[in-house]
């Protein structure tokens, strides 16, 4: 690794890793009000940004109203 790949390292670690811990947090608490796989999402959450949170909204939050909206139109 080369000094300028260190020095970009030690800039943006320290911003980098207190959005994952929150985002894990929350994808963690959230899941498990909604009883959907906390562990999963709440690590998840720590691996990467900010994809867990975009599949969480889609798979946990969205597609669900959906589909309940149409179980009671129907």
């Amino acid at each position: 690794m080369t000094q300028a790949e260190q020095e970009v390292l030690y800039y943006i670690l320290p911003f980098l890793l207190p959005v994952l811990l929150a985002q894990s947090i929350l994808l963690f608490i959230n899941a498990k009000k909604r009883g959907g796989y906390a562990w999963f999402w709440g690590i998840w959450g720590l691996i990467q940004f900010p994809m867990p949170t975009l599949f969480y909204l889609l798979f946990v939050v969205i597609l669900p109203k959906k589909r309940k909206n149409k179980k009671e139109q129907n």
